[in-house]
């Protein structure tokens, strides 16, 4: 069987002095430092107890560090659990409970939160060529894990028992290949790692793949719009991001009195988490300088299923392009809100989870016999086979009998010039359902509600249009930048009608 961590000792020998990580905190590694803080990393982990199908959390913010904290687990056969630094204790201690690991790594130098949940911990400072991690070992070893999984990822939750994403070796590398060769990456390419290297996106399309092409990553612990700006500026060739990173970067640029990047260097940009609309596509064109690139995927699907490949700056195709190669994709009309072609997205592939971490249960409702993952996504396929996403299933609007998909309203409100980026929900009122708009502004440049309303009523039809739109300077989002629905309503309830 091939490894993840072998896509490392591949390029050790190819190009062991070349860049391969560096990180805000002033490490600068090339492959050969990485592999030599993973050999000396996976001496301690195994000095700690840790066997073959053990679980080894990783609580950190994007560093060298980490990379080499989940390399050191695939090495010993063990299994890597990515955790964002920032989440709650009661967020964490809740996978914990469940992934029971073998041993805790926490990259407490270059994260306060991180150093934070060792302390609580009582975790113990290591140093070496991996610089300094803090370990604990919570839980006596225990491989109950099936074979080849290489990592255990977290999906997004606030209640309820968590679900274990239980990605293979096999899984990871298909990932990191795919990616690399969709975003024809290669030696003396430099990748901008804002995405959180804890979240399928950046472990996958990020870190994988750049190891995997044998590129550098510049790698950030947290995003900041004119930290990205000015990176764009000095030599990133190929970013990746959500659509939120690439409202913020705009609207920074726009407060600056800077129309667009100007940059030669630049040569790829990619959105992934959310659907793109035409005219917010031509603006980040605009903007960039390049194409703007789509993909759809999720945690389940080590990140993707579908990409475009666009060549021409303003291609209006806003779809997430074709199934990747050896991915296969169908439609579900027969769900609710179904119908003339759309329906739950479906797909398989060797990109497809092994399924929930000891969970069989969650497993069997989304994955069947045949392979086929369920991915709760609304979504046609057109005459080309592109996919074009609706909506998620369960943020489908029913308002007065007909189906509303947020991001149709959405597209209609970020066409404003005012509005930096938006969400909208459902909410039950009366034995119907609302259709909420929550807007992000720029500060001093909210626009008129009057205004915005007529807008988006000129562009929608009736039933779709919001019953309410709340302007605020801020939404909640997750690390990767991805808006967190499920907290608006009650985050801005004092501002709901």
């Amino acid at each position: 069987m091939e490894f993840w961590h072998d896509l490392l000792a591949a390029q050790v020998k190819l190009r062991p002095e070349a860049p391969a990580f560096s990180d805000s905190g002033g490490a600068q590694w090339s492959f050969a430092d990485l592999s030599a803080a993973v050999e000396q990393l996976a001496a301690d982990l195994r000095s700690a107890g840790v066997e073959p199908r053990d679980r080894v959390m990783v609580v950190s913010e994007n560093c060298c560090s980490a990379v080499a904290a989940m390399l050191a687990a695939s090495t010993l056969g063990a299994i890597a659990v990515p955790v964002n630094a920032r989440m709650s204790a009661g967020e964490v201690d809740r996978i914990l409970s469940h992934a029971r690991p073998a041993a805790v790594l926490f990259t407490s130098e270059i994260s306060v939160e991180a150093k934070a949940h060792a302390e609580r911990m009582q975790a113990s400072e290591i140093t070496g060529a991996f610089g300094r991690l803090h370990l604990t070992s919570p839980f006596p070893s225990d491989g109950d894990a099936p074979d080849g999984v290489a990592v255990l990822l977290y999906t997004t939750g606030t209640t309820g028992d968590p679900k274990g994403v239980m990605l293979t070796h096999a899984n990871v590398r298909f990932g990191g290949k795919s990616s690399a060769e969709l975003r024809d990456m290669a030696p003396g390419d430099v990748i901008y790692g804002v995405l959180p290297l804890t979240h399928v996106f950046g472990l996958a399309s990020v870190m994988t793949a750049a190891i995997h092409a044998g590129a550098e990553v510049r790698l950030e612990a947290r995003f900041s719009a004119a930290k990205l700006y000015q990176a764009l500026r000095d030599g990133v060739t190929r970013l990746s991001a959500v659509p939120q990173m690439h409202a913020l970067v705009m609207q920074y640029a726009k407060e600056q009195g800077l129309v667009r990047l100007g940059s030669d260097v630049l040569q790829y940009v990619s959105s992934g988490a959310a659907p793109l609309d035409p005219e917010w596509k031509r603006k980040a064109e605009e903007f960039y300088g390049v194409a703007l690139q789509n993909g759809y995927g999720m945690t389940e699907t080590t990140a993707g299923i579908c990409a475009t490949k666009n060549s021409q700056l303003g291609d209006p195709d806003i779809s997430t392009g074709p199934a990747l190669p050896e991915v296969e994709v169908r439609i579900d009309e027969t769900v609710p809100g179904g119908g003339d072609g759309v329906g739950e997205v479906l797909a398989r592939g060797p990109n497809i989870m092994l399924g929930y971490y000891r969970n069989p249960e969650e497993t069997a409702k989304v994955l069947d016999a045949e392979g086929w993952l369920r991915t709760g996504d609304m979504g046609r396929l057109d005459e080309r086979g592109f996919l074009h996403i609706e909506g998620r299933s369960k943020e489908l609007i029913i308002h007065g009998g007909f189906n509303v998909f947020p991001p149709e309203v959405e597209a209609a409100l970020n066409a404003h010039p005012q509005v930096v980026q938006s969400a909208v929900v459902g909410r039950r009122a009366k034995g119907d359902e609302q259709v909420l708009a929550f807007v992000q502004v720029a500060p001093g440049d909210a626009p008129d509600p009057a205004e915005l309303t007529n807008f988006v009523r000129q562009q929608l039809a009736g039933y779709k249009c919001p019953a309410q739109i709340i302007a605020v300077e801020a939404l909640p989002a997750a690390p990767t930048g991805k808006i967190l629905k499920h907290k608006l309503l009650d985050t801005f309830a004092e501002q709901l009608a």
